[in-house]
């Protein structure tokens, strides 16, 4: 069998597997029925994320830590962004931070920290804080200074939702696979980051990460999980497939240096046109090493 017959097959396997998330919608009864899924499909399915190939530490030719920002404003990361109301939208689709938060909450996902080096673990206790503040209004206030009960209607809640979003920051390993030659890239944790939860209306807060993910130990979360696929909404994909194939625009703010890993910031200041310039150039150094390697 040439190459070309074998990827010709193994595309025709993940069209078919791709289809059976949707596929009952044509065949429901009942809008319950819509998206539900048998038995029987779901082994035939075997719908799982491809592991990651095992990397002997001495086949590590070189590496680079770097960290990236996901700007939830441009429009190509929109699908990790939306659906922000779920009200009236199916249950298949949810934002990524839905989709963290929700199993978060239900344990499935545990391995969460509080910055992006992964050594103090953290829960959901310990991230509340950030997560809902509860105020009073002016007139529970006047109502507290009379000594009468505070109305449960001037007491406010407030929680950071998936409209409060704003950015992902993510941090990835480069390295160069010597038994292959190829430069490779390994995603590592993501944080989801918004506006602090006591000043959201104001615009000139600066943003903060909520809590960091190792991303390995949320795969198969990520992989059940699906983004909204605008060119084919017959063929939605995972969140874990967007993410390890980086079909997102990331900037990278901060790389490993032996300035204590300082972000960009540190030493370009004021000036973001020359901090894009500088991250610019880390990106275009670590693309330029695959061809060098092949520089006879």
């Amino acid at each position: 069998m040439n190459l070309k017959n074998l990827i010709l097959i193994a595309f025709a396997f993940v069209m078919t597997t791709s289809v059976f998330a949707q596929g009952n919608i044509l065949n429901a009864k009942t809008p319950d029925e819509m998206f539900e899924i048998t038995e029987e499909q779901k082994a035939n399915d075997n719908d799982t994320p491809l592991p990651y190939g095992y990397v002997e530490k001495r086949d590590v030719l070189w590496s680079k830590n770097t960290w990236e920002v996901i700007d939830l404003d441009e429009r190509v990361n929109f699908p990790l962004y939306y659906p922000i109301d779920t009200l009236n939208i199916g249950s298949d689709r949810r934002s990524l931070y839905q989709v963290l938060m929700k199993n978060i909450k239900n344990g499935k996902i545990d391995a969460i920290y509080d910055d992006s080096y992964f050594t103090n673990k953290i829960t959901l206790d310990d991230i509340s804080a950030a997560l809902k503040v509860v105020d009073t209004t002016d007139d529970g206030k006047r109502e507290q200074n009379e000594g009468l009960p505070i109305s449960d209607y001037n007491i406010e809640t407030r929680r950071i939702t998936a409209q409060d979003i704003n950015a992902y920051h993510i941090r990835g390993y480069w390295y160069v696979d010597k038994r292959q030659g190829e430069l490779k890239y390994r995603l590592l944790g993501i944080a989801p980051v918004s506006g602090d939860v006591n000043f959201l209306d104001d615009p000139t807060q600066e943003d903060i990460e909520l809590f960091w993910v190792w991303f390995p130990g949320a795969r198969e979360i990520l992989h059940k999980a699906k983004a909204f696929n605008r060119k084919n909404t017959s063929m939605p994909i995972s969140f874990d497939h967007l993410l390890n194939s980086r079909r997102f625009s990331g900037v990278i703010y901060r790389e490993d240096n032996v300035q204590g890993d300082r972000q960009v910031k540190d030493y370009i200041n004021n000036n973001a046109m020359m901090q894009l310039l500088e991250s610019t150039r880390i990106k275009e150094t670590i693309r330029n090493l695959e061809q060098d390697l092949w520089n006879y």
